[in-house]
């Protein structure tokens, strides 16, 4: 047996006793050059499990022997990082339930003290249901930031590609109180509103646009609400907001596990459609594609988009069978195993190829990549 073998065997009976061993850790490297020391698996396993023992035994309540060197948010980034998805889910789990590791939902004073990133709206998504009162306002506050920052990034782009250059001579509505958006202005401007005078200050007015609905594309976005879509469930959602918004387009978005949620009518606010989703559980893509299938009006001007790893948990056969009623309808079926920023999807790859030679367009791609190609079809 070779040196790095011994070694790896010996690492991870290591990892099993836990800190109590008199064994040592060698220092070598994951297999497959994995990005990882096994320094960094004894850290994060001991930051829970070492809540097991006492302060008798040496080890600190927060985690470890000695000083702390993990917090609550970055023990979540570190153990997204290192294991695989199943894993997670059971360290999580019992991070909330067994060892009442909650203080980064349950306290507001630590959540407002958080950067607001991508990887901080994840963990508000992920644990949201755990939250509670005020907290829960500061994590909206929070994913607001987050998701104003994403639609900055994209929102140009998106007019862009979809719209065409801007032209500055012509208005895509008229500013008229016949076309004056009543209630939108009033719930936009909900914020301002001054209690000590009783009056709603306006700081922005909204109107209907002036292009009929029968000019309009339709965009269906189905998307896969399971634990390794998150990253595309959040990109999906913004991005179907800002969708809406535009009067050349309509759009529906569906969000899916076991169960099919439409939520077309919450792309007004993109928090709190995030902030309605029910991440993890099953995946029935059949059953999403039916109820797809439904809001098809004008297949000829409909672009029919499903976000999954396509890792179907009912007879596949049916989900290929729904594919192709919906492909034969003539509308434009793009398949996105992944709709984000980082590049990387697990997908079925069986189940992709059948679905590519039945006529769909499967890719992972980025959300200004998913633009240009939406604008490309329209013009």
């Amino acid at each position: 047996m070779e040196p790095h073998v011994t070694k790896e065997n010996l690492n991870r009976w290591r990892l099993i006793l836990g800190e109590g061993s008199k064994e040592s850790l060698s220092g070598v490297r994951g297999y497959e050059e994995t990005d990882f020391t096994y320094s960094e698996l004894d850290d994060v396993l001991g930051y829970l499990y070492n809540r097991e023992y006492g302060e008798e035994q040496g080890y600190r309540m927060d985690g470890g022997q000695g000083p702390p060197q993990l917090t609550v948010p970055i023990w979540l980034n570190k153990v997204r990082k290192l294991f695989p998805k199943k894993t997670v889910e059971i360290l999580e789990k019992q991070a909330i339930e067994k060892y009442n590791m909650t203080e980064l939902l349950t306290d507001k004073k630590v959540l407002e003290k958080l950067e607001p990133n991508m990887n901080l709206l994840k963990n508000i998504l992920q644990f949201k249901g755990y939250m509670k009162g005020e907290v829960v306002k500061s994590a909206k506050e929070i994913v607001r930031k987050v998701v104003d920052e994403i639609i900055q990034t994209l929102e140009t782009e998106i007019q862009t590609s979809i719209m065409g250059k801007r032209n500055r001579q012509k208005r895509g509505y008229v500013k008229s109180l016949k076309n004056l958006d009543y209630k939108r202005t009033i719930r936009k401007n909900l914020k301002n509103y001054d209690r000590k005078n009783n009056r709603l200050v306006i700081d922005e007015l909204y109107f209907h646009s002036n292009i009929r609905p029968y000019n309009r594309w339709n965009i269906i976005i189905l998307v896969d609400e399971s634990g390794s879509m998150m990253d595309s469930v959040i990109y999906s959602s913004v991005m179907a907001s800002i969708f809406h918004r535009l009067a050349a387009i309509k759009t529906n978005l569906v969000i899916f596990d076991t169960n099919v949620v439409d939520l077309s009518n919450q792309l007004e606010d993109p928090v709190d459609l995030l902030m309605s989703v029910q991440l993890g559980g099953g995946t029935h893509i059949t059953k999403a594609l039916k109820y797809g299938k439904t809001l098809l009006e004008n297949p000829d001007k409909t672009i029919f988009v499903l976000v999954s790893d396509l890792e179907e948990g009912y007879p596949i056969h049916d989900m290929y069978r729904a594919s192709k009623e919906i492909i034969d309808t003539g509308c434009k079926f793009l398949v996105l195993t992944a709709l984000d920023f980082a590049g990387n999807s697990v997908y079925n790859k069986s189940a992709a190829r059948m679905l590519t030679d039945m006529g769909a367009e499967v890719a992972a791609i980025t959300p200004n990549e998913l633009a240009q190609w939406i604008g490309k079809v329209m013009k």
